[in-house]
């Protein structure tokens, strides 16, 4: 009798188990540049070039770098804000007992501001200040 009660635990736990599985909620990040082909890096781990998709695990602060030659690198925070389907009870369906994949997609887009070389003026004038700091 205890084999049964056991074995019918199992797969009572099992078939519960099978229908939590079944939703999924995918999270993509875009994230374009103007110029494109700029190195993205975020939270310190390069993603790839602009424009570049990435997956996501969680919502929040960000840390973006993005660096390109030729231009100046860029470095700031974004905010990825979560969607009222990621919240308690909401976040039972939408991850669990949801027959479908919901896909949250974000975009992010920067404009990259050209480089520029200081004149000679502004490179004497550096130079004069170090030399007064020793």
């Amino acid at each position: 009798m205890r084999k049964w009660n056991l074995s019918s635990v199992v797969l009572f736990a099992g078939l519960i188990a099978g229908l939590l599985i079944n939703g999924c909620v995918e999270r993509k990040l875009t994230i374009n540049t103007e110029p494109q082909g700029a190195i993205v890096v975020l939270n310190d781990e390069e993603i790839g070039t602009s424009p570049v998709t990435t997956s996501f695990e969680w919502y929040g602060d960000y840390a973006v770098r993005i660096s390109k030659e030729g231009f100046e690198t860029l470095k700031t925070h974004r905010n990825l804000k979560r969607p009222l389907h990621d919240y308690f009870p909401f976040d039972l369906f939408a991850n669990c007992l949801s027959p479908k994949r919901t896909v949250d997609a974000y975009q992010w887009s920067f404009t990259l501001t050209p480089q520029t070389q200081p004149s000679r003026e502004e490179l004497i004038q550096d130079a004069q200040e170090l030399k007064k700091q020793l």
